[in-house]
This record gives structure tokens, sequence and C-alpha cells, in this order.
């Protein structure tokens, strides 16, 4: 518990001065996190990131990103889908020539994990641009549900939420997430209200925080289905990359949803 707290602590040191700057330095520590999350990934499925089909899936990744850094060079009727789908025959070329060491089964998860992950950060980088009041508050709810239910599940969690996906996680510790993260959603739109009423965004809260829990579940079922602990080690107590964002890749496509990005 107390490396865990230590851990989340440094994230938020040194993760919130970046996303207050924004900027062409967001953009930079977004990509380099888009990246570590897709070799995550490719670990987990016993790929390697540094092959040839793990460099198009890079390429893939940061062409979702920043396709305004890459339409100064390709034609005016290709777009970021074309580009993605280019791609993605590159990797199923991939197993024609690599002697049945990269499947279509292969292919199949880079690219879903490339559409996952680039587009959620996409969305952190688009929620920035409309404005860091915005952004902020999507961070305080995901944090706020996820120490709701981790404090609440261990202290009143007794009905299982996903036993089979994450055994540890209650109904209990869900309803408790929500909670907290409206108590946190009402005191941060006191000093920064939003363009939108506030009972229209105490829903959203609502919305948000269960779509955060979801994506929580669903990361977890790639670990159960990989078998794995953890999505990797670069942060004590709390996994890897993936562990940690896994709730934003979910929330914030949500927004741009809800149209408020």
């Amino acid at each position: 518990m107390k490396q865990r707290v230590i851990s989340a602590i440094v994230a938020i040191i040194l993760f919130v001065p970046v996303v207050y700057i924004g900027s062409w330095i967001l953009e930079l520590v977004v990509a380099v996190l888009g990246v570590i999350a897709l070799f995550e990934l490719f670990r987990m499925k016993g790929n390697k990131l540094g092959s040839v089909e793990g460099i198009i899936s890079i390429l893939a990744l940061l062409g979702l990103l920043f396709p305004h850094y890459t339409a100064s060079f390709l034609p005016s009727h290709v777009n970021t889908q074309t580009v993605l789908y280019f791609f993605t025959l590159l990797l199923l070329v991939c197993t024609v020539f690599s002697k049945n060491n990269f499947t279509f089964d292969d292919a199949a998860v880079a690219i879903l994990g490339v559409i996952y992950i680039g587009f959620g950060f996409k969305f952190l980088l688009l929620t920035r641009e409309n404005g860091l009041d915005l952004l902020l508050f999507t961070l305080f709810v995901v944090w706020s549900t996820d120490i709701g239910a981790y404090m609440i599940g261990r202290k009143l969690g007794k009905h299982k939420l996903a036993p089979s996906i994450s055994p540890n996680k209650t109904i209990e510790g869900s309803v408790g997430g929500i909670v907290m993260a409206l108590i946190v959603a009402v005191i941060y739109l006191m000093f920064y209200p939003q363009d939108n009423p506030l009972g229209w965004m105490l829903v959203l809260t609502v919305i948000l925080s269960i779509a955060g829990q979801l994506g929580d579940l669903v990361e977890s079922a790639f670990k159960r289905y990989y078998n794995v602990k953890d999505s990797g080690k670069i942060m004590p107590g709390h996994g890897g990359i993936l562990d940690r964002f896994d709730s934003l890749l979910f929330v914030l496509p949500i927004l741009y949803f809800s149209g408020l990005i």
C-alpha cells in the first residue's frame, strides 16, 4: 500500500505539470506513453516491438496520434483512416514473409492495440486543446473513482463485481468509486465551473466513472487471458502504463462522443 501511494504521488507530480504546460511537451510525453503501452501489449502477446511488425505498428500509432504532422506529406485525399488501413495491409503482408512467426492473430492484436491506444491518447491531446479545466476534471474523476473503489472495496466489499476477470473488485467498491467521483466533481466544479449545467456535469461524472471502471476491467481481461499480473513494471506497486491509463483510454472517448471535445 505504501509503495502504491508513493508511486501515485510521484506520477501525479510528474504528469500534472506536463498536462498544465501542454504544447509539444505533452505531445512528446503522450507519444512515449503510447509506444510504451503498445510495447506492453506486444509483450503480453509474446511479440517484439522492435521487429518489422512492431515498427509498422509504432508508425500506425504515431499516425493516429499526430495526423496533423503527417498530413503535409500526404495527398489531400488521404486521411487518418486510409493511413491506418495502409499499415493494416502492411501487417497482413508480414504474415506472408514471417515464416509463421507473425500470424493473422498477431496482426489483429497489433491493429486493435493501435486503435485502442492511439485513439485513446489522441483524445487526451484533443481534450487538452479544448481546455485545461476539462482535462483536469476528467483526471480527477478517474483518480477519485480508482481511490474510492479501492478504499470502499477493502472496507465494505462483499459482492464480487467480475470474479472471473478481477476477483478483488466488488460491487460495493464500484459504487464507492462513483460516489467518491461525484464528491470530487462537485468540489472541483465549485471552483472551476464548466459551460454545461451542474446537473448535466454530474450525470456525465457518473458515466465517466462507470466507463473508467469498464476500462479497468477490459485491461484486466487482457491480463487474465495472457496470464500476466501487470502489463509492465514501470511504476512500482502500480504496474505498467496500460495499468495506469486503462481507465482514461475509455473515459476520454466519452468526452468526444458527448460533444465536449
